[in-house]
């Protein structure tokens, strides 16, 4: 683990991992989980939002280089997969060294000196904390993957208020048409909308720095829009749905979410779907979110390795970072991709490809090389002029070790 403590005598949070991390693969193989982005911003940017103290994390081993720990006299020791609150953030600024919250007997926040922090990392005992349960304390958790879409209104609401706090929206341009209350329409600088139609009534809709929204497009809110992303021509939006910055979206998409850096720049139904990092839809490609018979959605649990309820009976596909896609993929309602998964052929895709893995035809068996995923990685983010680094390979290496017992064709 790499490790740096200060001495500036100023507060750190720091947030870990905790049990939802197994349940939230493959989406969690490269980053830790407060780096998921629900809503507009990353769980992380949340949190710094919200207290204003500097963020690190406790991860995984394999990941600790790149996310390092990094911790001061006074630390606040937060689970990852928790959400921010005004109602949490107050109990939070008014707690104690050795105080501690819980919620359904788990972790949610501690505050610890320096040195009972470095006996936690050292695995020696700790002095008991004064622990008290937060049973009437509003706050929001991640714990599957299913939450981040039924959860992510209610982000993209949270982060349009704490974005918009005592700022001025840029005004919508001439040739666009708002329904509903303009207060609920947020336009940073740089952002452009061109002849679209832009719908307030039914949640916020916010346009981050350097985004565009070209003609013709359709938006129901509530709605966020990240960096540099763009709506193609023509698009349709029913929110909730969010994106991360530059991501190129067209086509019909309904409650979803975008991690950043993707692209479903073309026709296709993309329905209650999570998108990864650095993945490329093919023109056409589709995911179902609802079955046939209204049933309700199983998924694909790498932790479990098996397929479980997921509790709705709208879910469509969740695809892990640097999944490619093959013109005419579809997806039915729950499936899930790994890292640097690939469907060659169109048609329906299995409901589970593995990490490295591609699809022929409807059939998982072939093995897409560390190599092969290297090049692919690097010809999509020089496009976007960023670098796969030494530390991602490596990362990307350990992942095609990790999840080697899923490719079973290859002893």
């Amino acid at each position: 683990m790499f490790i740096n403590a200060k001495k500036q005598g100023m507060a750190q949070v720091i947030l870990f991992d905790g049990e939802a991390r197994e349940n939230l693969l493959p989406l969690t193989h490269l980053k830790p989980v407060c780096d998921l982005r629900i809503g507009l911003l990353t769980i992380r940017e949340k949190w710094s939002h919200y207290l204003g103290f500097p963020v690190s994390v406790v991860t995984q081993d394999y990941l600790s280089e790149l996310y390092p720990l990094e911790y001061d006299t006074e630390n606040y020791v937060i689970n990852g997969a928790v959400l921010p609150s005004d109602a949490l953030v107050a109990l939070i600024r008014q707690m104690d060294i050795n105080e501690a919250f819980l919620h359904e007997d788990q972790l949610v926040v501690a505050k610890l000196d320096q040195k009972q922090l470095r006996k936690l990392i050292d695995d020696e005992a700790i002095e008991e904390l004064d622990a008290q349960d937060l049973q009437d304390t509003p706050f929001l958790k991640i714990s599957s993957l299913t939450d981040l879409i039924l959860l992510n209104e209610a982000a993209i609401i949270d982060d349009f208020r704490l974005l918009s706090k005592m700022r001025k929206s840029m005004p919508l341009p001439p040739g666009n048409t708002l329904i509903g209350p303009a207060d609920k329409l947020f336009i940073e600088v740089g952002a452009t909308v061109q002849g679209s139609y832009l719908n307030t009534t039914t949640g916020p809709i916010y346009l981050s720095r350097n985004s565009s929204i070209l003609e013709g497009c359709f938006i129901r809110g509530p709605f966020a829009l990240g960096e540099n992303s763009i709506l193609r021509m023509g698009t349709k939006i029913y929110g909730p749905f969010a994106t991360g910055p530059f991501c190129k979206i067209g086509g019909e998409i309904e409650s979803s979410l975008f991690q950043g850096y993707s692209n479903k720049s073309y026709e296709g139904y993309l329905g209650h779907s999570i998108i990864g990092n650095w993945c490329n839809l093919g023109a056409g490609t589709q995911a179902a979110s609802v079955q046939h018979t209204y049933d309700e959605i199983e998924m694909w649990n790498e932790g479990d390795e098996q397929f479980i309820p997921t509790g709705t009976q709208s879910m469509g596909a969740v695809l892990g970072d640097h999944t490619k896609t093959a013109n005419g993929t579809v997806f039915t309602p729950g499936s899930v991709t790994g890292i640097c998964a690939n469907t060659l052929t169109p048609g329906i895709a299995p409901r589970f490809i593995p990490s490295f893995a591609a699809s022929e035809n409807g059939q998982v068996g072939i093995t897409f090389s560390p190599e092969n995923a290297f090049r692919a990685a690097e010809q999509m983010m020089t496009r976007r002029q960023a670098d796969l680094t030494f530390q991602q390979r490596f990362l990307l290496l350990k992942i095609f070790e990790i999840t080697s017992y899923q490719r079973p064709w290859e002893k």
